[in-house]
């Protein structure tokens, strides 16, 4: 999910949502006999089956999806400190950026096609979303400030900071849900508005507008998908071309290592701030949408569909997401890549890859999903109006 790596760069899943799988078949409990009512002339009643509302279930593809992804998020994060001079580094980060991010984005959109704008939905979207967006651009900009030394760092929420962008994009895109399924062909019109913000550089910097239109096809293209799609994707045939794909785009990738900007693949910029024609910025962007869609499907072809050693974690991805990049920036505050010169090296980026991989890991283990629980899914039931009784 901003100029080549600047000092915070921005990055994703996501979003936390509770995924809908078919039913548990519910066991009939039958309650024992009722004592009878006044008046009644039977000693007994008929017995009645208790038919409780099957609760959902998370489905255990889409949390392995939303693992997978944020461990891509977190590695991709760890390597920019230390792949420059690599050319193998600087692809392998080209095409997992490519695609990384656009598939958290189409899951998101996936479960977002049920939000109508219904208060309740309302009140989870600002309890799940922007609250926790405030949050963390004020802790980020504050751990820039007194950790980076960066003392006139302000805190503004109008300028999302590092990987805080993701959520104010899900915000502003979830918000106009309704508009996207109202529309008769809405992904051609997201795609008209990506390529227009990609050659449009008076947009700026609020609100990462630039990011949100340039990746809003992804997430229309997810308020599309029925579940259906997702079992072709997951089809043998896709499996097995998922492997030349992968392939022939790493090749692809260590070509154009050195003679692509990697501002393209961060979608926050419009083409005339990369110093490319204004007409490359159309080009460049259905391009992109196009190279995403095709690794984005290789890459959900090979997500186990059962229940794995991980799954549990999809659904504290979003603790992952937040907090890795305290962990990747206080690295690099820390002097810690430039004290260990080893770690640029073959050798060092796999250190880095695997250390990324388990820190975020742990991030998204149940205890600190609890522990983070006042951030992420705070209880704020005093802030809303109740609803009113029916009647």
């Amino acid at each position: 999910m901003s100029k080549a790596p600047s000092e915070i760069q921005r990055s994703p899943i996501t979003p936390e949502s509770r995924e809908s799988e078919p039913r548990q078949p519910q066991t009939l409990t039958v309650a024992g006999p009722l004592s009878p009512a006044p008046g009644s002339t039977s000693a007994t009643a008929p017995a009645r089956a208790a038919t409780p509302a099957p609760a959902k279930r998370r489905d255990a593809y889409f949390d392995n999806v939303k693992y997978l992804a944020i461990v891509l998020v977190a590695v991709a994060h760890a390597w920019e400190p230390v792949m420059d001079g690599s050319r193998t580094a600087r692809a392998l980060y080209m095409v997992v950026y490519t695609f990384h991010m656009p598939a958290f984005i189409l899951v998101s959109g996936y479960f977002s096609r049920s939000f109508d704008m219904s208060a309740p939905k309302v009140r989870r979207l600002v309890t799940g979303v922007l609250v926790p967006y405030v949050l963390f651009e004020t802790a980020y900009s504050l751990f820039k400030r007194f950790a980076g030394g960066a003392g006139d760092t302000e805190i503004t929420l109008l300028d999302p900071l590092f990987l805080t962008w993701f959520l104010i994009a899900l915000f502003i895109w979830r918000v106009t849900t309704p508009m996207w399924q109202s529309l008769r062909h809405p992904l051609p019109v997201a795609l008209t508005v990506a390529v227009l913000a990609s050659v449009t550089p008076g947009i700026g910097d609020d609100l990462d507008l630039q990011r949100v239109c340039q990746l809003l096809p992804f997430f229309v293209l997810g308020l599309l998908m029925k579940p259906e799609h997702f079992q072709l994707v997951r089809r043998r045939e896709v499996r097995l071309m998922a492997l030349p794909l992968f392939a022939g785009a790493l090749l692809f990738a260590y070509w154009a290592a050195p003679r692509m900007q990697l501002g393209w693949f961060y979608r926050s910029s419009a083409a005339q701030e990369l110093d490319a024609p204004w007409w490359s910025g159309a080009v460049m962007t259905l391009a992109m949408f196009g190279c995403a869609l095709l690794l984005t499907v290789g890459f959900l072809s090979w997500v186990p569909r059962r229940h794995m050693w991980f799954t549990v974690l999809g659904a504290g991805t979003i603790c992952g997401y937040l907090l890795h990049g305290f962990l990747v920036k206080g690295a690099g505050y820390y002097g810690l890549f430039d004290r260990y010169e080893w770690l640029k090296g073959p050798a060092g980026l796999a250190v880095v890859s695997l250390v990324a991989a388990v820190a975020v890991t742990l991030l998204c283990t149940p205890p600190v999903r609890r522990a983070l629980r006042f951030a992420t899914e705070p209880d704020m039931n005093w802030a809303f109006r109740r609803s009113p009784a029916k009647r």
